[in-house]
């Protein structure tokens, strides 16, 4: 393991989101239950059918996710399901697959994470360059109700633009909403392909968390927890 404080001169932080500060998402296992909440909100199609709608667009994302040829053009969440269902679905349908879809993506953010995003909100710029596949609209409700909403001065979501970790171009784009020069941000995530990959490509220096570790990282902490301890 790897810690270095945090050069001074660093203003801002790019914060990953899923296993960075949030925790338990993307719950797409062949056992999971997506018809409780999907029910709740007025769906009308059978259990079965929607547990292979909602499997077989996670696995249409899947496959591409990781592929560079996707790297700037990843597929919407509504692309996917037109793409992989065989059911002719009304447009309130698609509505409701994709709000359940987002629920079982969506995770949770542990209070003491909520503390040191406080804690590090006091030092530092903080912005979040997050992949998702659903639209942001939950994510943001989260973030609200957390408490948190108001810390980020720029949020990237690869669900509004398309382009995913780790090409460069969500971390530039977030460095120029923040007006700050490459060398003054520093992004943190627990990905060494995606966190590390990306920032390496957009000229930013980063630390990794969540037991990730690379000689190429300017610093390797257990938790984000350990990072803001150290501030």
């Amino acid at each position: 393991m790897k810690n270095q404080l945090t050069p001074p001169f660093k203003k801002a932080l790019l914060l990953d989101m899923n296993s960075t500060f949030m925790f338990g998402e993307d719950r797409f296992g062949e056992n999971e239950d997506f018809y409780s909440y999907y029910a709740k909100i007025g769906g009308y199609i059978s259990k079965k059918e929607l547990h292979n709608i909602i499997l077989a667009a996670y696995n249409f994302l899947d496959v591409r996710y990781p592929d560079e040829n996707y790297r700037h053009n990843f597929p919407s969440l509504a692309d996917a399901l037109l793409t992989s269902c065989d059911l002719e679905l009304t447009e309130d349908e698609i509505e409701k697959i994709i709000e359940t879809f987002s629920y079982h993506e969506l995770g949770y953010i542990p209070d003491e994470f909520i503390s040191a995003l406080h804690t590090l909100g006091e030092h530092y710029t903080l912005a979040a360059v997050i992949d998702i596949w659903s639209p942001k609209k939950l994510w943001l409700k989260a973030f609200e109700k957390a408490g948190i909403s108001k810390l980020f001065s720029a949020l990237s979501f690869s669900s509004d633009h398309g382009m995913v970790k780790p090409s460069p171009k969500p971390f530039e784009l977030v460095v120029k909403q923040l007006n700050f020069q490459k060398e003054e941000c520093l992004v943190i995530g627990d990905s060494e392909r995606r966190d590390l990959g990306g920032a390496m490509a957009a000229g930013i220096d980063c630390v990794l968390v969540g037991g990730a570790s690379s000689p190429k990282a300017v610093g390797c902490y257990p938790t984000l927890l350990e990072f803001s301890k150290g501030i």
